[in-house]
């Protein structure tokens, strides 16, 4: 990503919010510049996976005039050449506000066509009635790693940390962290989060992993890229069989995002749209 790109984001500015609708408040960002950093490319990625939106702040006005709210779903395939930058997003769904639709129908294919040509890629869109939502919160099924006693020494990524016992092969294990921290690549803002391991293969060493997570804790990234470095490092470090990275992190300006990358469809798809208690 160059200087001029995030510059030219409506991130960390003053901004008049808009009321009436308009696309062009959208600001998508390439991801093959953070990605070119870890040694990959769109052309060759080493995973599959999605970046899943949940918007709490969602509302238009039907043919009467009469305001509707509702909550929104957003899948973002990992495969899409961009990423939609989230105040922008959030200047989008605001546009909504003051513009009349049919119903929650047309308000799914508005959103449905704006996002995808954003991303360059086809986005999945759910509008949920208010008063038919119901979030799921749930843990991940596996081990949290954040009561391992260990001194801490380093809070920028740190690869070298991680490491695998190639003596014991294991079939499945998750570990999941709550301590999970980055900061906002254009603002520099805190971003918290749960971050979860899923792999098989040579067991990883749990406070290595530990380690290594909290090394985000004063590095500036965005939450999708944040995802990526940490399952590229894992896969280089660990060379596990299978691998799973997945992240919840906590809500900003009414959205949630979540992303999650898999070495294969199977694993990508067991890993629903769960939410953590700080959501």
């Amino acid at each position: 990503m160059s200087h001029n790109e995030v510059s030219a984001s409506p991130l960390g500015k003053a901004v008049s919010y808009c009321e009436d609708y308009n696309p062009a408040l959208l600001f998508p960002i390439p991801r093959a510049g953070k990605r070119a950093e870890l040694g990959i490319s769109d052309a060759a990625l080493p995973f599959v996976g999605r970046d899943i939106w949940n918007a709490y702040e969602l509302s238009w006005l039907n043919p009467r005039g009469k305001p509707v709210v509702a909550l929104a779903e957003f899948s973002v395939p990992a495969i899409s050449p961009r990423l939609i930058e989230s105040k922008s997003l959030k200047l989008y769904l605001n546009s909504f506000n003051q513009t009349q639709f049919a119903g929650a129908d047309e308000v799914a294919e508005y959103l449905r066509r704006d996002l995808s040509a954003g991303a360059g890629a086809p986005v999945g869109v759910q509008v949920v009635d208010v008063r038919q939502a119901q979030r799921v919160f749930a843990l991940p099924a596996g081990v949290c790693i954040d009561d391992l006693d260990i001194d801490i020494t380093g809070y920028t990524p740190a690869p070298g940390l991680l490491c695998a016992d190639a003596s014991r092969q294991l079939e499945d294990e998750t570990l999941y962290s709550h301590l999970l921290k980055s900061n906002c690549l254009v603002t520099g803002q805190p971003d918290w989060g749960l971050l979860a391991v899923r792999y098989s293969g040579a067991a990883i060493d749990r406070e290595a992993l530990l380690r290594y997570l909290i090394s985000f804790r004063q590095h500036n990234e965005f939450h999708e890229q944040c995802v990526e470095r940490i399952f590229c490092d894992i896969q280089r470090q660990c060379a596990p069989q299978r691998l799973a990275v997945w992240a919840r992190y906590t809500r900003r300006g009414g959205l949630d995002i979540n992303p999650l990358r898999a070495s294969d469809i199977a694993w990508a798809e067991e890993i629903g749209n769960l939410a953590e208690a700080r959501q």
